[in-house]
């Protein structure tokens, strides 16, 4: 089931005794989890709502809620955070948890209670056989990867509401900043809204005054000037980042993994990999993913090579020497651009 219909039957009333909400964007959980508790009238909260975390807690703590009696309402609402035990990762938690007593929960739901299955994972264990139950049991929900095209139409729905309208550069320039990431996004909306209260309308000068670049995306505009032999913009770019207390050695594995993907996107795609495809392979946000096809049109791959290596270095310089990391990026791009425009000269 996806958000939209989960929300509509979830705000009718109409609930399932078990869901199962898998996924990674923190925004849309946090919507299912907000209209499941509305279903619990206000004063009945304390004592019918429970939320356990499977990292600290008993499993068996949870069901002992979930197989009581709600008291003095008609539901209880009991949330099973970090149920790591239906994945195949490993967690680091000394808890014993009664799986065959949570088997049997699953098989034989308690009617008066909905059980839901707080899951931030990418995706759950198939071959488990408390998954396999599930499957039959539950409401399966998925909140991983949103489209660009989903977050666009969540955005434009929640302006709607508030008869604000959006104009195109001002929600591309909105994507940007927030590396096209729908929770992030929705955070910088109501500062938005109050700006555009009496126009009714928000435009590129609201977004870029009112919206802070992230870090990702200060370091793509970095990779664009590195790439570009933007020398001065680039180093000065650099010390605006180490003066923002941003630590050289995080800018450097940022600037790394984006030149790692600029690198897989420009292989896979000569391969015939489609945006979709390079992004469930890479498993990278497709918003990345389409910038990454954007930048590596213009550029060959001997260039994104060649930044990649010289960054590596400097990464292994900074660990091992004393040297100003400042210092190591101005060596950095004067012997990139150096060895590109020599290259070219040939």
């Amino acid at each position: 089931m996806n958000v939209q219909q989960a929300l509509t039957t979830i705000r009718k009333g109409d609930l399932a005794s078990i869901y199962v909400i898998l996924g990674t964007v923190d925004y849309l959980a946090d919507q299912l989890k907000a209209a499941l508790l509305q279903n619990i009238p206000s004063e009945e909260r304390t004592m019918n709502v429970g939320s356990y975390d499977m990292e600290t807690t008993p499993v068996a703590v949870a069901l002992d809620d979930a197989m009581s009696a709600p008291f003095f309402g008609e539901r209880r609402l009991v949330y099973v955070n970090h149920p790591y035990f239906l994945t195949g990762e490993h967690s680091k938690a000394k808890v014993d948890h009664d799986l065959d007593a949570l088997q049997r929960y699953f098989e034989h739901p308690e009617p008066s209670t909905v059980l839901v299955l707080m899951a931030p994972y990418e995706k759950l264990d198939a071959r488990k056989k408390l998954v396999k139950t599930l499957k039959k049991q539950a409401e399966m929900i998925d909140v991983n990867r949103v489209s660009e095209q989903e977050t666009r139409q969540y955005v434009q729905t929640a302006l709607a509401a508030k008869k604000i309208s959006i104009d195109a550069d001002a929600l591309q320039e909105l994507f940007n900043r927030t590396d096209g990431q729908l929770g992030l996004i929705m955070g910088q909306l109501p500062k938005l809204m109050i700006y555009a209260a009496q126009s009714q309308r928000i435009d590129l000068a609201a977004v870029e005054a009112l919206v802070t670049k992230s870090l990702t995306q200060n370091v793509f505009d970095l990779v664009n000037d590195v790439l570009r032999y933007h020398t001065r913009a680039a180093v000065e770019l650099y010390h605006d980042l180490v003066a923002a207390q941003e630590a050289p050695l995080k800018i450097n594995a940022i600037l790394l993994g984006q030149f790692r993907l600029l690198l897989q996107v420009k292989i896979l795609a000569r391969a015939g990999y489609s945006q979709g495809s390079l992004a469930s392979t890479l498993k990278v946000h497709p918003y990345r993913v389409k910038l990454a096809l954007q930048t590596v049109r213009h550029f060959d791959q001997a260039a994104l090579r060649a930044a990649y290596m010289g960054l590596l270095k400097t990464e292994v310089q900074m660990k091992t020497t004393q040297r100003d990391p400042e210092l190591l990026f101005e060596l950095f791009m004067v012997q990139f651009v150096n060895e590109r425009r020599t290259v070219a000269a040939r």
